[in-house]
Order: C-alpha cells, then sequence, then structure tokens
C-alpha cells in the first residue's frame, strides 16, 4: 500500500508545497511509503497533470491524502462525481487530513455508517469549495466593475513573447528587450516570470 499525497494550489503565485510536510508527517501513521503529487492548477478543472498521474499510478488499496476537500476539488457536482468514480474505481481510500472522521476505518455496521457519513461530508465540503470559489470570482467581478475597469479582451501576443524570452537568453537587460519589442518593462518580467 502507498500513501498518495496530493498537495494543489491555483496559481504559480501560491506555494502548493505549503501542507506538503505535515501531510508526510501525517502519512506516517499509515505506512511509511509514499509518493508525492504537488501541482498549480486550479481545483475548478477536472483534468489535472499531477492528479491524472497520481490516478494513473494508483492501485487498489493505496490512500489519497490531502490536506482539505477543497486541495482536491471545486468542481461542479457533475464533474465532482466524475472524479469520485475514478478514484473508487482505483480502489483508492481518501483520507482527508482536516476530515478527523476519514482518518480510521471500522468493520461491520459502524464502519458502513461512518462510510456513507464520510461520503456526504466530502460531497458537502466540496459543493462549499465550488460555491466559495463562484462567491470569490463574482466579488471579484463586482470590484473590477465598480472600479471602472473594462475588460479589453485583449489576447497575449505570442509571437511577442517568444522574442521576449529568446532575447532574454542573449543578455539583453529587460530595459533593452522592451525597447526591441516595442512594449513596457512590466510586460518583460511578467512574460519572464511566467
Amino acid at each position: 500500500m502507498t500513501i498518495r499525497i496530493y498537495v494543489r494550489a491555483s496559481t504559480k503565485d501560491q506555494d502548493a508545497e505549503r501542507a506538503l510536510n505535515d501531510l508526510i508527517q501525517f502519512s506516517q501513521s499509515y505506512g511509511d511509503q509514499y509518493s508525492t503529487y504537488v501541482e498549480n492548477y486550479s481545483g475548478t478543472k477536472l483534468e489535472r497533470p499531477a492528479l491524472n498521474q497520481l490516478l494513473t499510478e494508483a492501485h487498489k488499496g493505496d490512500i489519497l491524502l490531502v490536506e482539505s476537500v477543497d486541495r482536491l476539488s471545486r468542481l461542479s457536482q457533475d464533474d465532482f462525481a466524475i472524479l469520485k468514480d475514478k478514484i473508487k474505481a482505483k480502489g483508492l481510500r481518501l483520507i482527508v487530513a482536516d476530515l478527523p472522521t476519514t482518518h480510521t476505518t471500522n468493520d461491520g455496521m459502524t464502519g458502513e455508517i461512518l462510510n456513507v457519513i464520510n461520503a456526504m461530508l466530502i460531497d458537502l465540503l466540496a459543493t462549499m469549495a465550488k460555491l466559495d470559489n463562484d462567491k470569490r470570482k463574482e466579488r471579484i467581478k463586482q470590484g473590477l466593475a465598480r472600479s471602472g475597469y473594462v475588460p479589453t479582451g485583449k489576447k497575449a501576443d505570442i509571437t511577442k513573447h517568444v522574442r521576449i524570452k529568446d532575447l532574454n537568453t542573449k543578455g539583453l537587460t529587460k530595459e533593452e528587450i522592451a525597447k526591441a519589442v516595442g512594449c513596457g518593462v512590466a510586460t518583460v518580467y511578467r512574460v519572464l516570470k511566467g
């Protein structure tokens, strides 16, 4: 049995590995064989590279360990149902570090009741995570609208981005690159950071 530790953050600016050491320590009570899967990817997307890798590599009886349900899912109910089916099909046991009822297994009637309760709690927490995400997006839109911001719909100029990266490899300063490409220095920094 392998403990498959999954950690996620939405953007590259966030630290996806923030909880990793705590989860590794937590996993020791289940065994000493673990694998880690770390990614910066939105929880609203069903198809995520590290999560897909985890599901591909997992075996029946392995543990899927996450810090909280929202690190696993901010999916719609339909997509979350698909993810749950994938987890079940692989025979994984889901343990959520901040949901103590998932930490133990009980046999017999008590175990069956606890499994039903856990399934309900996990569904509820996944729905709350999705709603929280939706509310946050709406508040951002409202704040932008109040500030007078109007989206331009402008798409990134990929050709410029390639040229910026190319000039950067040739040792030019950020200011020289901006002048050569015809953009602002902030754009150069943003392209080279991303």
